[in-house]
């Protein structure tokens, strides 16, 4: 593979006893399917497509050493003979498309979610019920022990080498830091002591393994949290880690109780690549950038600068496994890129179900997705080319159907368009880029102005008509909904009305929460964010001249005073991502929004917002009301009996409108797409 474009990221690397293709890693992520033995053969197909997309170097989910590391009850564990079959069909089906695959090892400590956990110390985590209980000296042995069994298993299985998690919080992580290191024996400490288990199973490992296997080890650089290590302290456990038989070193950022994001959409992009640089300097084995990489272009310019050996993108092959080759063959505009969104991999993950991806749902479902060409071409139209529309006529079209896309306004993207528009969420602009490339070289016939009508479709005479027309915005019966300082949150978004300095929101459902962070927002001050402008508001220093990577935040000064307003009594945003979530609530906390809950509206007039809460009436003196009150389905073309040999199918908001579903329109689309 060779394009000029991308010089370093598709150089190879020798490291010395074998040679990695090009620069790029898949980097670590949990599926779910390392956890059953029976879906060791979807997982071979996960990785095969991902090895035969090109990219240098897989590496596999966690998996623990023992039971006492599980992140979950009855985890993936590689412990006994017995499991090693399994991840043999793993190592065969990359072999065989030419790649290499490294196995992670991760024990969880205080992190998992079952009751046998261990940890430094028994300092109980806040993402876990279970108090850990402190491993003694006999423990640590035995955890030692478990980590080089572990790894004489993965080598006995196949795998190319190795991934020791040292990172995001997890049990050598908090072995390393005061935060939950709380021991005064030779494990305790001092850094030269906390730090000892972490190179004691480097040391060991390489000693049962020998020199020709890759061991990498992912290594916390900036903890982001309280009691996390300077910056001395990292350089030095990264040299001990050198010296102890380490052939990558690979960076993570923030614990999983951190409070600052480090992954989600909002994060600028390559964030924390300045960071790797400057552990490169301290080493002199080759260094992996990651974090918030997930474009060709990003990742060249991180090995350019020389602030990296390899880049580590780990979502952006959930969506997209042939990433690599397309970038190779200056494909780079087909790329289907990741938004960071999380909804479908990390949200599933810490919801205990199977990840995949919203833009791409074939993602860690490759034995049941599947986008066979058809023998029986059919005729079919899309009518609505939104992020539903959009999956089924790309997915037929691809399958070998001749498909005719419908759309009322004069572009592709539907709602997604309007997502582009809030700060942070810029990158929803790359899924409308692959989409409109997609219909190109599916040979989509796309007919933008175009309000087709029922009678329209059943003269043509199509065989299949897929109802992806979404949704109309639901406005609320409020006495005096119609006053001119109402507006819809699709005048604000879309229309960019004018919206004054003090601002009712109506609705703390996601697009209340979107609606929020756009007001915040200066107009004047450009996006996405300049990474200073955004460690200023978390309070990140990259730099590292203090504890864990940890400042006092500087956020930006509100561009409006902001109410954000419910009728439900739970929490303002209780039903937004699992792991994302909680960045939109800081992020309008921040901005000092007031969030009400358990509201009843009673009338809107020239004074403001008369409104009810816990029984006492208020008036909040605004200039506008946004209205974010839900949807309704978009389904007129399927009312009534239908005629003919047309089939009618609904998907996306046509179906449900209760709250805008990117994820699961995408995947309805794809699904039916697959069935016709």
């Amino acid at each position: 593979m060779t394009n000029t474009a991308y010089p370093h990221l598709l150089a190879p690397l020798d490291l010395g006893f074998t040679t990695l293709k090009n620069r790029v890693i898949m980097g670590s992520m949990h599926t779910g399917l390392e956890d059953r033995f029976y879906n060791y053969g979807k997982l071979a197909a996960f990785y095969r497509e991902r090895a035969a997309g090109g990219v240098g170097l897989i590496v596999t989910g966690g998996i623990s050493p023992n039971r006492q590391g599980w992140l979950l009850p009855l985890g993936g564990t590689l412990n006994f003979i017995g499991d090693v079959p399994n991840h043999r069909r793993v190592t065969r089906a990359v072999h065989e498309e030419g790649g290499k695959i490294l196995m992670q090892i991760l024990h969880a400590g205080r992190y998992g979610y079952q009751p046998f956990v261990v940890s430094a110390s028994p300092v109980k985590s806040p993402i876990s019920k279970f108090k850990p209980k402190e491993l003694s000296e006999s423990g640590i042995e035995s955890t030692i022990r478990a980590y080089v069994r572990c790894a004489k298993l993965a080598k006995l299985a196949g795998y190319d080498g190795v991934e020791v998690m040292g990172s995001e919080g997890y049990l050598l992580n908090q072995f390393l830091c005061a935060r939950v290191n709380k021991r005064t024996d030779r494990w305790g400490g001092a850094i030269e002591n906390r730090m000892r288990l972490a190179v004691e199973v480097v040391r060991r490992i390489r000693a049962a393994v020998g020199p020709d296997f890759i061991l990498m080890y992912r290594h916390s650089v900036l903890d982001l949290v309280e009691g996390g290590n300077t910056w001395e302290e990292v350089a030095s456990v990264a040299r001990a880690l050198e010296a102890a038989g380490v052939t990558i070193l690979n960076t993570g950022y923030g614990w999983h109780e951190a409070r600052v994001p480090t992954i989600v959409t909002s994060v600028p992009r390559a964030a924390f690549a300045s960071v790797a640089g400057r552990l490169r300097r301290e080493v002199n084995i080759p260094v992996v950038a990651s974090n918030r990489i997930n474009m060709p272009g990003e990742a060249e310019d991180v090995l350019a600068r020389g602030d990296a050996d390899l880049v580590s993108m780990a979502r952006p092959f959930l969506a997209d496994a042939a990433f690599v080759a397309k970038a190779a063959s200056g494909r780079a505009d087909e790329i289907n890129t990741c938004i960071g969104c999380n909804q479908a991999c990390l949200d599933h993950t810490f919801s205990n179900k199977r990840a995949s991806c919203l833009v791409n749902p074939r993602a860690c479902h490759e034995t049941e997705l599947t986008y066979a060409k058809t023998n029986k071409p059919r005729r079919i139209a899309v009518v609505g080319a939104g992020p539903a529309g959009l999956s089924a006529a790309t997915v037929a079209a691809e399958r070998g159907h001749a498909v005719t896309l419908f759309e009322a306004s004069n572009g592709v993207g539907g709602q997604f368009n309007i997502a582009t528009q809030i700060p942070g969420k810029e990158e929803f602009a790359e899924t409308v880029r692959y989409f409109t490339r997609k219909l190109a070289l599916t040979g989509v016939d796309v007919q933008l102005n175009r309000r087709v009508t029922r009678d329209e479709l059943l003269a043509a005479g199509f065989d299949d008509v897929i109802v992806a027309t979404g949704v109309r915005m639901r406005m609320p019966a409020i006495p005096g909904i119609d006053h001119p300082k109402v507006l819809s949150y699709l005048s604000v978004l879309r229309d960019k009305a004018p919206v004054g300095k003090r601002v009712a929101i109506i609705g703390a459902g996601g697009i209340g929460f979107d609606t929020g962070e756009f007001l915040l927002h200066d107009p004047a001050h450009p996006l996405p964010q300049p990474i200073r402008t955004w460690t200023g508001d978390w309070g990140v220093d990259l730099d590292a001249t203090v504890e864990g990577g940890l400042v006092k935040p500087v956020p930006a000064h509100p561009y409006r005073q902001l109410y954000l307003l419910q009728r439900k009594s739970t929490r303002p945003g209780a039903g937004l991502g699992k792991t994302s979530g909680w960045v939109h609530r800081a992020a309008l906390v921040r901005g000092g929004v007031q969030m009400l809950a358990g509201v009843q509206y009673e009338r809107i007039d020239d004074a403001g917002l008369h409104i009810t809460v816990g029984g006492q009436q208020r008036l909040l003196e605004v200039d506008n009301v946004v209205i974010c009150a839900g949807q309704e389905s978009l389904d007129e073309l399927t009312i009534g009996a239908v005629t003919g040999s047309t089939r009618f199918h609904k998907i996306g908001g046509a179906v449900l409108a209760a709250e805008l579903d990117a994820k699961r329109a995408i995947r309805e689309g794809a699904e039916l797409a697959a069935r016709l």
